[in-house]
């Protein structure tokens, strides 16, 4: 069965000072899916403290959302126990940004592969999991003989990130959170890795979320594009459209933010003047209007939802209000339905 993740109307909002008076919205009204029979590759986007962490958090079971649900196969995620929750964990992987505070420095890298196929059943002895280690680390260019019974400092950043990957690969999951995956690695490793994770989707049929700050990695890898901002989704929609042809102010102005490789055309640096804060956000209207050149009274006042606009696309801004709304897990499960029409033909 292919795993299916669905975030239906979260919120997550921390608290802090006596009595929890300090309320900080990280998360706000987000719907989305990963997985099912139509596996795909989301890309989440947005600058820092944009929710986007929070998020993957959410989906990996280690945040509890304070209203909405998330489930796992139709399941509530705060209700697995057992073998659901056993399934799960190995079903549901996660590569993160630093790949160098996932290992142990006392142990050797197979440790963290070895293991957790030892734990999960997939392997009978120590002999066959390694079997299944080396074969996960040739899928993703490594040389088994150069790498095992090394310590993590003895590799390179890209290596220990494609060993994580490798882990999350040797595990057999349906869905991989990958987290920044690619921000700590040099450029000329970039490609290798992302390509990889393409390869991970269309090979073997595993759902990906790319949680990136970066819209032209998002835009090489990803089928839809999320953009996060404050907590809530301002536009989600096929990447051609969203990147070529944005809704969203934000999703402009992130785009603007782009430096040319043309060194004849300015770079889009501002005044200088720090408009991103994200921690001190209006508690009414949308959460962009601050720092959107085209807010009015009502941007102000009223937050907009996610106005239907196109077959697969949604925006959640007033400029583009439509009698229609909807989801984020609902714009994916269109974009699901087109690729396998498409395949079907």
């Amino acid at each position: 069965m292919t795993g299916t993740i669905e975030a239906r109307g979260v919120d997550v909002v921390f608290t802090s000072g006596i009595g929890g008076r300090v309320r900080k919205a990280a998360l706000s009204d987000v719907s989305l899916s990963v997985g099912g029979a139509q596996p795909s590759i989301t890309a989440v986007v947005g600058e820092s403290g944009s929710g986007k962490t929070t998020l993957t958090r959410l989906l990996l079971g280690f945040q509890s959302a304070t209203s909405g649900e998330v489930l796992y196969n139709g399941q509530p995620m705060n209700a697995l126990s057992g073998s659901d929750l056993r399934t799960f964990r190995r079903d549901v992987q996660a590569i993160f940004q630093d790949p160098f505070e996932a290992f142990n420095p006392f142990y050797k890298v197979e440790h963290p592969l070895v293991t957790p196929l030892r734990t999960f059943g997939l392997a009978r002895s120590r002999d066959e999991a390694l079997h299944l280690v080396e074969q996960a680390m040739e899928t993703v260019g490594l040389r088994p003989q150069e790498t095992i019974g090394k310590y993590p400092h003895q590799l390179s950043g890209g290596q220990r990130q494609r060993i994580m990957i490798a882990r999350s690969l040797a595990l057999r999951p349906s869905v991989i959170l990958a987290d920044e995956p690619v921000s700590m690695v040099d450029a000329s490793l970039r490609s290798t890795i992302l390509e990889m994770l393409w390869k991970l989707n269309r090979d073997q049929g595993i759902a990906l979320i790319y949680v990136t700050h970066d819209l032209t990695t998002a835009y090489q890898v990803a089928e839809t594009i999320l953009v996060l901002y404050g907590g809530q989704i301002m536009e989600i929609g096929a990447a051609e459209e969203v990147i070529h042809r944005p809704r969203h102010p934000y999703t402009r102005a992130l785009i603007d933010a782009v430096p040319s490789p043309d060194p004849s055309v300015d770079w889009n640096l501002g005044d200088g003047t720090d408009i991103g804060d994200t921690h001190n956000l209006p508690d009414g209207g949308c959460p962009f209007a601050p720092r959107c050149a085209s807010a009015h009274d009502r941007c102000r006042a009223e937050r907009p939802p996610l106005f239907d606009t196109d077959p697969l696309r949604a925006s959640a801004c007033w400029l583009d209000e439509t009698d229609a709304h909807t989801t984020g897990a609902e714009i994916q499960r269109r974009a699901a339905e087109a690729r396998a029409a498409v395949a079907a033909e």
